[in-house]
């Protein structure tokens, strides 16, 4: 046997042995049984390691079972993400810095380093990021909404949509400050997206068939994204309540506090070990007075601070709204953004740049420091006017974050003034930039600018009357920074969790109760008279089935009934169809889900049948040759719950969320009149929005 002489002399002995025995073939196919297998090392040690693992598996999960550990993983690992991407645009960014710092004294080689390093960064975000999904641009938020209310949208919570998000974010945050954009929105998509794939792996742990994710591990994993971009899980869990649930449930509460904390925890405890941080802490730790944080009469100013807010928010939204609108209905420009999206991004990012140079105007916008930076400058306790004009005060010593501020020439309020000024029409031109990006760190920002600018004049202001022992008022702009900061990022959102974002991420709470007032003001006034959201009015441009954001710009949709917009079903079965008829219909009709009715003529509706169960069906038929009726082959799903035409399309929005089903099915007296689906529903939204656009 020439299989045998391959072996060694032993074996080939055992083997011609057991062919004398036993027939030729038995032995050959033993021997390459062997064969394939004898190349694997360690096969003891690996049975043995693999036998441990599905011990502590099976001990695990009979203890607290896979979707609880799957949660403390998702907060880890988006945690870990979060973590790395911050260190590599950190390294990005001083590189950037270090090139500007050294071609010092060459005015043209700074300025095309300065504006040809974030142009490339941009650019090569948005072709990288486009070459591998095309639906990787933007944050991502408005799509996870419509996921968590039951739409399925399968491209967005894929493996190759998660690493082209990934990649291009990065680059995007490595441009800086001068572009000006965040990571929230992207993470709340990434850690959905992760959250996705951990719900696969557990499936496929206890063999169980793949499906779609469960609504419960994307609602936890929205609250994820924000915990760990600034390690507030209470903030996180809120935001994701109001921005990304229409429907809130209460057994989610739990799987996503747990979620977040450990997130958050991941995420404090990597900066402590990286040497960032020095013990478990708020991410922009402050240091307020206690004593005496405010007094009484400042309630009025922080009142006045949200009111302040909410109206800029409005300004900026509208901008937000006709910049979306234009772009998507100028021929020109939307071709380019179309088929040039490198050309598109890195032109608009050199203009961008161009504007922020520190030798020209960047010199009075504090272009030199980073977002982080900007943020930490912004909440300090300091009164920069007083200071700048104590000319005792050492100007190079202790935090000089500040004096970025306070340029020769000029001063703190002029400055402030043009950073507000320029950087309103700038965001709103970098929010068309086709590249994975946040806009909530931006606003939180500026909010926070606007805040810090009110401050400032209310501590010049209050030296004039000085108190009986000659001290001035103890009036910290540092306060009015952290309220407007939360504030207008509410305001811009339609949210009050920003106002406990604030005090997470600063560790103050003893502005609690006025930056809540101002957060309320601001969010009166920016929801009045129907005005859409950041991420309602992306929705609407977008034409996503999201009908709580078409509300926003069309109220009229409220007292839209079904009977007057839905359509009479054409994929109907009768209960005594035959089997041609129903084959006919399978190849006619993608629906998974058919109704049944008495008869074509009646309408009465019996109940429901699959796809799976007419494919049974026809192969049933097949085997016996009899041309039964479907009523004999088939048991109807009974239809639990019905809609009546005279619910409206809200209505009907809410109860397709609740349920979490993808049809309902539209009756009178008990007759079929329509189906509603995710896709009719976003039928109908994009006529609404069509309307609502030509007005």
């Amino acid at each position: 046997m020439k299989a045998a002489a391959a072996c060694g002399p032993e074996r080939a002995a055992e083997y011609v042995e057991m062919d004398e025995e036993h027939n030729v073939s038995q032995a050959e196919e033993m021997l390459m049984a062997f064969n394939m297998q004898s190349w694997k090392p360690w096969r003891r040690a690996r049975s043995m390691v693999k036998e441990s693992v599905q011990w502590v598996q099976a001990t695990v999960s009979s203890v607290v079972g896979l979707h609880w550990l799957s949660y403390v993983a998702l907060g880890v690992l988006t945690a870990l993400l979060s973590f790395c991407m911050n260190l590599t645009v950190a390294k990005l960014l001083r590189a950037h810095q270090w090139l500007t710092s050294r071609l010092e004294g060459h005015a043209l080689l700074q300025f095309l380093c300065w504006t040809l390093y974030p142009a490339s960064l941009c650019a090569l975000s948005s072709s990288f990021s486009h070459s591998i999904c095309p639906y990787s641009a933007g944050s991502g938020i408005p799509e996870v909404r419509c996921m968590l209310a039951g739409v399925e949208l399968p491209d967005y919570l894929s493996l190759s949509h998660l690493f082209a998000k990934l990649v291009g974010l990065t680059c995007s945050l490595a441009a800086g400050s001068t572009v000006f954009l965040g990571k929230v929105g992207p993470f709340v998509h990434l850690s959905t997206m992760l959250g996705a794939y951990l719900h696969r792996l557990c499936a496929s742990a206890a063999g169980v068939k793949e499906g779609r994710p469960k609504q419960e591990m994307l609602v936890v994993a929205a609250a994820v994204g924000v915990a760990s971009c600034f390690g507030a899980p209470i903030s996180g869990v809120l935001f994701s309540m109001e921005v990304t649930g229409t429907h809130y449930a209460l057994r989610d509460y739990y799987p996503s506090m747990l979620a977040a904390a450990c997130g958050a925890l991941a995420f404090r405890l990597l900066s402590v070990g990286s040497g960032e941080q020095e013990t478990v802490q708020a991410l922009f730790k402050t240091t307020y007075s206690t004593h005496l944080p405010f007094q009484p009469a400042e309630i009025l100013a922080f009142a006045v601070l949200g009111m302040l807010c909410g109206a800029l928010s409005r300004v900026y939204l509208l901008c937000h709204r006709w910049i979306l609108q234009f772009t998507r209905t100028n021929a020109v420009l939307s071709k380019i953004i179309a088929t040039e999206k490198a050309l598109y991004s890195a032109g608009v990012v050199f203009l961008l740049a161009s504007v922020t140079f520190p030798l020209s105007a960047g010199h009075f916008m504090a272009a030199k420091l980073s977002m982080n930076q900007l943020l930490s400058s912004l909440l300090e306790e300091t009164q920069w006017y007083m200071v700048s004009q104590n000319a005792t005060v050492p100007q190079g010593t202790g935090d000089s974050l500040w004096q970025a501020w306070n340029p020769s020439g000029t001063t703190i309020y002029a400055t402030l003034g043009v950073f507000l000024f320029m950087k309103l029409w700038m965001l709103v031109l970098a929010c068309t930039l086709p590249l994975p990006a946040g806009y909530f760190m931006p606003v939180f920002i500026y909010g926070a600018a606007v805040g810090r600018l009110m401050g400032e004049g209310l501590a010049h202001a209050s030296t004039n009357g000085a108190s009986s022992q000659g001290t001035a008022r103890n009036i910290n702009p540092g306060g009015y920074a952290l309220a407007g900061a939360a504030a207008f990022s509410g305001a811009v959102t339609h949210t009050l969790s920003p106002a406990l974002l604030a005090l997470e991420l600063t560790g103050q709470h003893t502005h609690a109760v006025p930056i809540l007032l101002a957060t309320l003001l601001a969010n009166a006034l920016a929801r009045a008279r129907h005005c859409p959201s950041f991420y309602d009015a992306i929705a609407i441009v977008k034409k996503l089935p999201h009908p709580t954001s078409l509300l926003r710009t069309c109220p009229k949709l409220l007292s839209v009934q079904l009977g007057q917009v839905v359509q009479v079903p054409t994929a109907v079965l009768e209960s005594q169809e035959g089997a041609t008829s129903v084959e006919k219909l399978l190849h006619s009709s993608t629906e998974m889900i058919f109704p049944v009715v008495d008869s074509h003529e009646s309408g009465v509706l019996l109940g429901s049948v699959s796809r799976m169960q007419l494919e049974a069906f026809l192969h049933g038929r097949g085997e016996r040759g009899l041309d039964k009726k479907l009523v004999d082959q088939c048991t109807f799903q009974p239809v639990k719950i019905q809609l009546s035409t005279e619910a409206t399309i809200k209505q009907a929005y809410s109860v397709l969320g609740a349920v979490r089903e993808q049809c309902l099915f539209v009756t009178e007296r008990g007759r079929l009149v329509g189906v509603i689906t995710w896709s009719e529903i976003k039928r109908i939204i994009e006529e609404f929005a069509k309307d609502t656009s030509k007005h």
